[in-house]
């Protein structure tokens, strides 16, 4: 390779953003880190800056910057901290820059994303809000920039992987019948439904098969986590609502499945580890070690499969439902999901009640025409609003 390929990870300190860091220092002759960004754990942040040496860091206010800096000074760096959304979208679009990693999670991913975007980039995707709030716009973006935009979510990675390469010209035209999104079950997925009343935050951050954050790993409790996903993958793969089957598959040994006319459906199988994706989407269309274990089948021994129920996870059905409402939907079902999400973290308000939240504040308000970001940040901020007078009606 002619030079080192500059990578900014947003979100560095999620786990996402330290299975992408694991990948990259296992191939220190292909590429290097420019700027890394943390929210909260800035005392972790530090110790990335310390080991990766980046050119840049962002945190999200000034106090927390001036005591990173002063901290980066004392260990000897020159690393720069910047502050807050501007911060993150100069890092993301910065000409220097080669590829940004979006592990930032939740809306406030959205517009260092699309800086990106605009910037031309090379975006490994892992904020799947911002395709969720801005699906059109952010697509349209993409062609219009020549950015290249590839997917870390293991199941849209996985996706891609099994597509054929020019998928771009519809799923009709190059002989896929649907889209098969897989999906562990969570926590959840047999527990007696009179007991979800009772299940604690801990217990809902508790995944079977996965290391997350607490947010995501409620939505996969939830099942919004899929919900948003089959969201995403409408906009990634072209694909309308109904020809993508939500499938849950305990072992997670299956990423994902693409079914085609002809009878085949083809299959992206390993371990269940973030650092598979990532490397994937790293290197494309090459491949390089990413330290995964190789899968060994005979211990896995059994693949289930079993079909989700709606009635023990009602925010999957809110979720296809606004696939197919379109518009300020989704912006409003994520934003609402946030909300609600934070509040049983918080412990406000019982595990089932994330799901009435979502579904009053989507029956509330009318869906609009999204027809820029103007109107996509103002269908959130009217479900915040919302989500937030359902609490201080309702909350315990």
């Amino acid at each position: 390779m002619s030079r080192l390929q500059q990578v900014t990870v947003l979100g560095a300190t999620g786990s996402v953003g330290l299975s992408t860091l694991d990948v990259i220092a296992r191939h220190p002759d292909r590429y290097q880190v420019f700027a890394l960004t943390g929210f909260t754990r800035l005392s972790e942040l530090l110790a990335l800056c310390v080991r990766h040496v980046p050119r840049f860091a962002v945190v999200p206010e000034s106090l927390a910057a001036r005591n990173l800096q002063d901290d980066l000074r004392a260990a000897g760096l020159a690393t720069q901290v910047l502050v807050g959304e501007e911060g993150l979208c100069q890092v993301s679009a910065a000409a220097e820059v080669d590829t940004m990693v979006a592990a930032i999670v939740g809306a406030a991913g959205l517009r260092p994303t699309l800086a990106a975007v605009d910037a031309g980039k090379k975006i490994l995707l892992a904020n799947k809000e911002a395709l969720v709030m801005s699906g059109a716009l952010f697509m349209q973006a993409v062609r219009k920039s020549g950015a290249v935009l590839l997917p870390l979510d293991s199941e849209h990675n996985a996706i891609f992987q099994c597509m054929p390469g020019d998928f771009a010209r519809g799923l009709s035209q190059v002989g896929v019948r649907r889209i098969l999104l897989t999906a562990s079950g969570g926590p959840f997925r047999q527990t007696p439904l009179a007991e979800l009343e009772r299940v604690s935050p801990d217990q809902a951050c508790a995944h079977p098969n996965w290391s997350m954050g607490r947010k995501i790993s409620v939505d996969s409790a939830s099942m919004m986590n899929k919900g948003l996903e089959l969201i995403e993958a409408c906009w990634l793969f072209d694909a309308r609502p109904d020809q993508v089957e939500v499938v849950i598959h305990p072992q997670s040994v299956i990423h994902s499945l693409v079914d085609y006319v002809d009878g085949s459906v083809l299959a992206q199988l390993g371990n269940p580890d973030m650092r598979t994706p990532i490397a994937n989407a790293l290197a494309w269309p090459e491949r390089i070690d990413s330290g995964v274990a190789p899968l060994d089948l005979f211990t896995i021994a059994r693949l289930d499969f079993e079909a989700p129920d709606e009635q023990r996870f009602p925010c999957l059905r809110l979720a296809r439902e606004a696939a197919e409402a379109g518009n300020s939907a989704p912006a409003m079902l994520n934003a609402a999901n946030e909300v609600a999400v934070a509040a049983f973290l918080e412990r406000r308000i019982r595990f089932p009640q994330i799901a009435s939240i979502i579904e009053d504040v989507l029956g509330l308000e009318p869906v609009v025409a999204v027809n820029d970001l103007g109107a996509v940040f103002e269908a959130d901020t009217k479900a915040r609003a919302l989500a937030e007078q359902w609490l201080n009606r309702n909350a315990r």
